[in-house]
């Protein structure tokens, strides 16, 4: 369940949770034309970068260009955590991150494993996000909604949105109730 609190208080760090707990999300290259396409995010909290495995010859490598943006979208396992990521995306084969997070699932896809010739990783740098955290509670959204039907001039309080801007490996953030 999506804890309101932690979302407005420290909107960085559950954010860098979600994203560890999803099997995958839509990863999208800004100007592309390509669609979405599902990713396994690898995140490095220090540099406050995703780490996506993919083979050289993919559409979305091809589609990569020196100063692209990308955009990755992540829907919390409980369904009330919603994130959208952006920030410029690279194509890089780095042997420390392959190392790093290399698994029996990743190497399911690559015949020669760490040294297999497909292999290679994209780098989303991340800039800013929004996210958007709501109640798992069906009773308070229950009494929210109850609330702003009886008074015109209210809305339901059922969430929390935060835009977070990442520099140089800190935050800062905007915030304000949905």
């Amino acid at each position: 369940m999506s804890n309101l609190t932690r979302a407005r208080e420290h909107p960085k760090e559950q954010l860098f949770d979600e994203i560890d707990r999803i099997h995958a999300g839509m990863l999208g290259i800004e100007g592309s034309h390509m669609h979405m396409q599902p990713m396994a995010p690898q995140l490095d909290r220090q540099t406050a970068t995703i780490w996506f495995f993919t083979k050289t010859d993919a559409e979305i490598v091809e589609a990569i260009t020196p100063g692209a943006r990308a955009h990755f979208c992540v829907v919390g396992k409980d369904h009330d955590y919603h994130a959208c990521v952006a920030g410029r995306i690279s194509v890089r084969k780095d042997p420390a991150k392959i190392d790093e997070y290399w698994s029996s699932v990743i190497e399911a896809w690559f015949d020669h494993g760490k040294h297999d010739p497909q292999l290679t990783m994209l780098a989303l740098e991340i800039e800013d996000a929004e996210i958007w955290a709501s109640t798992g509670s069906r009773l308070k959204f229950g009494w929210e909604i109850a609330k702003a039907n009886l008074n015109p001039d209210d809305e339901p309080d059922v969430g929390v949105k935060a835009h977070v801007t990442f520099s140089s490996g800190s935050a800062d953030h905007l915030r304000h109730m949905i």
